[in-house]
């Protein structure tokens, strides 16, 4: 299957192409094949990302590698450093690699066709070598608080247009086969909904705190307020633990709060 995997990619087929393949074939995913050393996986089919892990495994031309990952020590929730930390594992950069000069097993995939492999683009040609985006440039400020208003998943984080947004699929992949009968995808930018959490914010708790200036009167004069600002909402919903929902028909934001959940309608698109 990995040799299959190699020459179908060769032949330029998407990575989404194969794994719809593989699933509509019946092949069982690696995790399937051997439950005992992926116990964290689920088994069920295969991924986008199943398959891009084989498709850059130098092991396949038949040397040993080394350092391909790390083990780093993350807080368990930044708002709450009390938790401890967790670990988490990831990919370093292939410069950090170490590769055997001599093989070390049986090669499934030259290194010819290994290194061609990994310039395939299947609607572009050889792909483009450009520069990772920096973490300044992509940064998601809802990410983690919000969910799908229609079935509940977490939306994932979107870079659009220059712009960061959110979008949820509703648990579709491109590796499984269309579905007709599937909801539409679920879309909004970040900016349209960082408008609405100040107002989101006083509906949480009935006070303005600092950010805009406003200006209201009283008995006593001229009372001047400042409205809350969008990074200190931010702040008060991840101090409290309030998760975000986003109901794409309806328009609505809504906080996850107990009795009542609170929302506001706006026109985030």
């Amino acid at each position: 299957m990995v040799r299959w995997i190699f020459a179908q990619r060769l032949a330029r087929h998407s990575v989404a192409r194969i794994a719809r393949a593989l699933n509509e074939a019946g092949i069982p995913c690696p995790s399937a094949a051997d439950p005992g050393r992926n116990p964290h996986r689920m088994g069920t089919a295969w991924t986008l990302g199943a398959v891009t892990t084989i498709l850059g495994n130098p092991r396949y031309t038949g040397h040993q590698v080394w350092n391909r990952q790390r083990t780093d020590q993350d807080l368990a929730d930044p708002g709450n450093v009390s938790l401890g930390h967790r670990q988490v594992q990831r990919w370093n950069l292939p410069d950090g690699w170490v590769i055997s000069k001599k093989p070390a097993h049986r090669a499934l995939v030259s290194e010819a066709d290994f290194i061609a492999a990994q310039n395939v683009n299947a609607a572009r040609g050889p792909a483009r070598r450009t520069l990772p985006a920096t973490p300044q440039k992509r940064c998601y400020l809802l990410a983690g608080l919000l969910a799908c208003g229609i079935c509940g998943r977490r939306m994932e984080s979107a870079w659009s247009n220059g712009k960061p947004a959110y979008r949820c699929r509703h648990g579709h992949t491109t590796a499984a086969p269309p579905d007709p009968h599937r909801l539409k995808n679920a879309y909004v930018r970040e900016d349209r909904l960082l408008a609405q959490l100040p107002a989101l914010h006083l509906l949480l708790t009935g006070v303005q705190r600092p950010g805009n200036r406003t200006r209201r009167r009283t008995r006593r004069g001229t009372d001047v307020r400042r409205a809350l600002s969008v990074e200190e909402a931010i702040t008060y919903l991840r101090e409290h633990g309030i998760a975000l929902s986003w109901d794409q028909a309806a328009g609505t934001l809504q906080a996850s709060t107990t009795p009542t959940p609170k929302t506001v309608t706006g026109k985030a698109s």
